[in-house]
């Protein structure tokens, strides 16, 4: 089936696809497959594909390496645990990361990303948080999207947070999968309900039971992916796309099956009509 269009939304595939391997496996393979954009990834503890704390020397590097492969920069994957006010400050870090690389976009969860600390603290000190942090995002033109995650696996529930902060550099990053394993609904149908509030979208499918970690290639999955960017085309929402493959808890078996995963995402766009 095609998306009906055209879309005007650009599509990007995030580093943390590539978890386990090196940035450069990562920027190769996306290349490979025939994208133009790139989501980088700089979670501590996680998907360390960049740091805070890298030289001017070393992000240049970085720049030059993804320039040369035709891709451009579109959004940083900063992770950190904003109910927690002493890791705000690594965070702004991220968010000034975010501006040397030249992204648009830096991508949170209200908690620690992955480990589920912390994630059940009072809203009114996440939404003072938020407020804390965002004048450096409004410096540097960055938008702050909020990935639905654990406690927070809505994207009804994060448009709660930022209807309450209520500033154009927050937004709402819509994970098509999170919103089943966490949230437990369809993304094709709760995403009309807070479309207003997204600003990005992590593109991932989900198969096997809801709480099985189970995210194939775009295509591979039980989600209406299309349903989901028809919904943006009806809104006139142009956000940007980044898919993301996290594969089982076994993970993949090499990069060559991560590279496989990222070509077989692609031809599935590609057969939609939007890239």
């Amino acid at each position: 089936m095609k998306v009906s269009g055209p879309m005007k939304n650009a599509f990007a595939v995030s580093t943390n696809t590539y978890h386990g391997f090196s940035l450069d496996e990562a920027l190769n393979g996306i290349a490979k497959a025939g994208f133009k954009h790139v989501e980088y990834t700089a979670v501590k503890g996680w998907t360390e594909h960049l740091s805070a704390s890298m030289s001017k020397a070393e992000i240049d590097e970085v720049l030059r390496k993804t320039k040369a492969l035709g891709l451009a920069p579109l959004g940083l994957s900063g992770h950190c645990n904003l109910m927690d006010e002493a890791r705000l400050e690594d965070f702004r870090a991220n968010i000034e990361l975010a501006g040397k690389l030249g992204c648009k976009y830096i991508v949170t969860s209200t908690g620690e990303a992955h480990f589920g600390h912390n994630e059940g603290s009072a809203e009114d000190v996440l939404v003072a948080n938020i407020r804390k942090v965002l004048p450096t995002c409004e410096k540097l033109g960055i938008v702050m999207v909020l990935e639905t995650h654990g406690e927070y696996g809505t994207g009804e529930s994060l448009a709660r947070v930022t209807r309450k902060v209520g500033s154009r550099f927050l937004g709402v990053n819509y994970d098509t999968a999170n919103v089943v394993f966490y949230g437990k609904t369809l993304p094709d149908e709760e995403i009309k309900g807070c479309i207003g509030e997204v600003k990005y979208v992590h593109l991932k499918d989900k198969a096997g039971a809801q709480a099985e970690w189970n995210f194939p290639a775009l295509g591979k999955g039980a989600l209406r992916l299309d349903r989901v960017m028809e919904a943006l085309v009806a809104a006139g929402n142009t956000s940007p796309l980044s898919l993301e493959v996290e594969f089982t808890q076994a993970g993949p078996k090499d990069v060559a099956e991560v590279d496989k995963a990222v070509k077989d995402s692609f031809e599935y766009l590609k057969s939609l009509g939007v890239v």
